[in-house]
């Protein structure tokens, strides 16, 4: 099996970014998430964001220029580095190359987002606990969630194991760390689901 960094350091090497797609595969992607996915975060220009799974800035140059500041987070170097080739024209992105359990943040955030990332993530519940002791007072957290439920990618002659999203399991999960369901919408491939953060402490 191949591990998530490398296998998306081979994305850039072999020429695969969704941020330059051509139209009709960008439209194939909104299935996931897209327009509607953003509009749903509640953006304006007085939040700062956090996206956990930047990638090569397919969402996130939709989202930087409705919000205060953007920043993002992903575990391979080659997709930040080319991220930060696509978003040059912005002036408000910060960049993480970390793994997003492991990484030790000194910001708060108002908007807390992740598109089709958590599959990556094998502790749902601590993730979704740490997104959530990230946002500041009312802030919104949330995640969009493949329908598949294969355990494994296969790209090639690569191989990915995966840890398929269960949306019952993740409204428990936003529950259990003090968000507030607000709204969830079922796509053609995804589940969208927003919630946002009560005052219990953790």
């Amino acid at each position: 099996m191949t591990n998530v960094a490398d296998h998306y350091d081979k994305l850039i090497d072999e020429g695969n970014d969704p941020f330059r797609d051509p139209a009709p595969l960008k439209e194939y992607m909104d299935k996931w998430d897209g327009t509607q996915f953003i509009d749903l975060l509640n953006l304006s220009p007085d939040k700062s964001v956090l996206e956990i799974g930047i990638g090569t800035g397919r969402l996130a140059c939709r989202v930087a220029s409705r919000c205060k500041s953007l920043t993002g987070i992903d575990i391979s170097p080659k997709t930040i580095a080319r991220e930060k080739e696509n978003l040059s024209s912005f002036d408000n992105i910060s960049y993480i190359c970390a793994d997003f359990l492991t990484h030790n943040f000194t910001e708060k955030y108002d908007i807390i987002y992740s598109a089709l990332t958590f599959m990556h993530i094998f502790q749902k519940e601590l993730a979704i606990r740490k997104a959530v002791n990230l946002l500041n007072s009312n802030g919104r957290f949330a995640i969009s969630i493949d329908k598949n439920r294969s355990d494994c990618i296969e790209f090639g002659d690569r191989r990915l194991k995966v840890y398929p999203d269960d949306p019952d399991k993740i409204k428990e999960c936003f529950k259990s760390a003090g968000i507030v369901l607000d709204t969830i919408v079922e796509t053609e491939f995804a589940y969208l689901i927003y919630g946002d953060k009560t005052t219990t402490k953790f």
